[in-house]
């Protein structure tokens, strides 16, 4: 693993961390923001021929 994919891993990890801890705490703004986060990382990763499994969800079809 390059540090470029430790480092998108990293960042998807805590996306979607802070996304299960925005749900939960019902704030819809930070949810958008993190799922826009998470689709831009999952583009990104797709851009450089990463896979990613925590962005596996975010990827478009």
């Amino acid at each position: 693993m390059t540090e470029f994919h430790a480092e998108m891993r990293d960042r998807a990890v805590t996306a979607v961390q802070s996304l299960r801890k925005a749900r939960e705490s019902g704030d819809d703004y930070l949810v958008e923001v993190q799922e826009a986060e998470l689709e831009n990382l999952a583009r990104l990763a797709t851009e450089h021929g990463l896979r990613i499994p925590e962005l596996r969800a975010y990827t478009a079809a």
